[in-house]
C-alpha cells in the first residue's frame, strides 16, 4: 500500500491516522508505556497539558496505528533541520508498538508511513535514536535499509542546569 492515510484494508482493518490535539491523554499514555518498555519511567515527565499544547501548536505531530478499530502503536515526531546538508529531516522521538502486534508488519507500515510523509514535505532524511540494548529494534531498523551513527555522543542540558548555565532565575 502506498498512501496509508486514513485508509483501512478491509481483510485486516489496519489504519494509520494523524493524531490530533484533543487526544494527548492517549498520547501520554502510550509515552508510559514507551517509557516501561525502555526501563526509563521515572523520565517520562510529559503531562497531558503539555502534550495538547505541543500538538495544538504544532510543535510536533503524533500518528496513530489501529487496528480492529483500536490504538495499537504510536510515533511522536517533529522536523528539524540539518547544517550540515541544509535540508530538513522528519525526527522520530517516540515509536511504540504494543507488545502483543509486533512481527506483524505494523511497525514496518508506519514506518513506510513517516518515510512517505518525508518525502512529501521535501524532508531528505528520515532520523530517530534507538537504544543500544534494543537489539530487535536495531535488526528492524537495519531491515529497512537505515544505518546507524555510531560516531556520536547526545549531550544535553535540561531542568535547573540548563536555568542555571542560561543565568536565568526562573522562567
Amino acid at each position: 500500500m502506498k498512501n496509508k492515510e486514513n485508509k483501512e484494508s478491509a481483510e485486516n482493518s489496519f489504519n494509520i491516522r494523524f493524531a490530533e490535539a484533543k487526544e494527548a491523554a492517549v498520547v501520554v499514555a502510550y509515552m508510559h508505556k514507551l517509557g516501561e518498555f525502555q526501563k526509563m519511567s521515572a523520565a517520562i515527565t510529559v503531562t497531558e497539558e503539555d502534550m495538547y499544547t505541543l500538538l495544538a501548536e504544532k510543535h510536533a505531530e503524533v500518528i496513530f496505528a489501529e487496528y480492529k478499530g483500536a490504538i495499537i502503536g504510536f510515533a511522536f515526531f517533529c522536523t528539524h533541520a540539518s547544517a550540515f546538508i541544509g535540508k530538513t529531516a522528519l525526527y522520530i522521538d517516540a515509536f511504540y508498538m504494543n507488545e502483543c502486534e509486533r512481527s506483524k508488519g505494523f511497525g514496518k507500515m508506519m514506518m513506510e508511513f513517516l518515510a512517505q510523509t518525508a518525502v512529501k514535505r521535501g524532508c531528505k532524511r528520515l532520523e530517530w535514536g534507538c537504544l543500544d540494548w534494543n537489539e530487535k529494534a536495531i535488526n528492524f531498523y537495519k531491515n529497512l535499509g537505515s544505518y546507524s551513527i555510531d560516531i556520536m555522543t547526545i549531550h544535553r542540558l535540561d531542568g535547573e542546569k540548563l536555568i542555571s548555565f542560561a543565568g536565568i532565575d526562573s522562567v
